[in-house]
């Protein structure tokens, strides 16, 4: 990791790759449901920002992996410090879908 690691953010194709690899992650969707509809990274949950404070709507425990991803990396950054204050303690902002290289579900 080098020192000016911080000017890029979040690699959304890495975070993507990441979650494959753990058993029980969840892969969180924190955009729109219109949005969502347009296109979707499969296996993907949509949870949208402005509802997230729900939390029986997040299919995992407080421990779970969660990577979660909006359009650019800005709602799911604060959806990361939303869901670290109700108490989920193994989150990651992966980034957003635009800079996303995979397959999109619609």
């Amino acid at each position: 990791m080098g020192f000016f690691d911080f000017l890029h953010g979040p690699d959304i194709n890495q975070g993507v790759e990441e979650y494959g690899g753990l058993e029980g992650a969840v892969l969180l969707d924190v955009r729109t449901p219109q949005e969502y509809r347009e296109g979707h990274i499969p296996g993907s949950v949509n949870v949208p920002l402005q509802s997230l404070s729900t939390a029986d709507q997040i299919p995992a425990g407080k421990d779970a992996p969660l990577f979660v991803y909006c359009y650019s990396g800005a709602r799911s950054g604060q959806a990361i410090r939303l869901l670290a204050g109700m108490g989920y303690t193994n989150t990651k902002n992966i980034g957003g879908i635009a800079a996303y290289k995979g397959k999109v579900e619609r």
